[in-house]
């Protein structure tokens, strides 16, 4: 693969840890982010063959007035049933790891390091090995237990409950931690946040 012309860096964490922040400061320092969400949304556009695959799947009741996907509803059902989140997860997870590695062959000529900004990374990563995607790091923004529940309750207005279960969805951050090249603790302010990944990326570029 020509990604083997740039330095391919993972970046992941898990809800409400602040990856999303971060992901925003690297773009501002310059750093070139392929984005798993933003490919997501675009191939369950309207007419493309995810989409198509999700109506037949789940039917007519996915969908918004303006036939576009209604992706509360889809969070919701595929977050309560693991059989229909694999399902989906089959439908959705080819496609965008395909175009990940279309758009990592089309900026690794220009860019010397290219983060791939990739939420569920780990639970994903045989999608990864399938693509011949290499990554080179995998960064964790982390927060400890009690700091990610509580800004998950005050970001979504939910219970401790209703929070907790969406944390025990996912893969244990301790898990995450043990597996990652680099941990970007982010139990502090944001200005905290954006030192310690100062000192990542001086590390880096060093």
């Amino acid at each position: 693969m020509i990604q083997n012309d740039c330095y391919l860096i993972g970046l992941t964490g898990g809800i409400a840890t602040g990856k999303s922040t971060v992901s925003k400061m690297l773009s501002n320092k310059g750093y070139k982010i392929i984005d798993a969400d933003i490919i997501s949304r675009e191939v369950v556009k309207v007419g493309e063959p995810a989409y198509n695959d999700i109506v037949n799947t789940l039917g007519l009741r996915i969908l918004l007035d303006d036939n576009s996907i209604n992706r509360k509803k889809l969070g919701r059902l595929i977050f309560s049933s693991p059989i229909l989140r694999e399902a989906i997860n089959n439908i959705v997870h080819p496609r965008v790891f395909e175009e990940i590695k279309t758009q990592i062959e089309k900026y690794c000529h220009d860019n010397k390091t290219i983060f791939v900004d990739i939420p569920l990374l780990f639970e994903c990563y045989h999608r990864l090995e399938e693509n011949d995607i290499i990554l080179d790091e995998i960064w964790l923004v982390y927060t400890d237990k009690d700091t990610q529940l509580k800004r998950l309750m005050e970001r979504d207005n939910i219970s401790t409950d209703e929070a907790m279960s969406k944390i025990n969805a996912q893969m244990n951050l301790e898990e995450k931690k043990r597996k990652s090249t680099k941990v970007l603790e982010n139990n502090g302010d944001i200005n905290l946040l954006e030192n310690n990944l100062n000192r990542l990326i001086t590390e880096l570029e060093a």
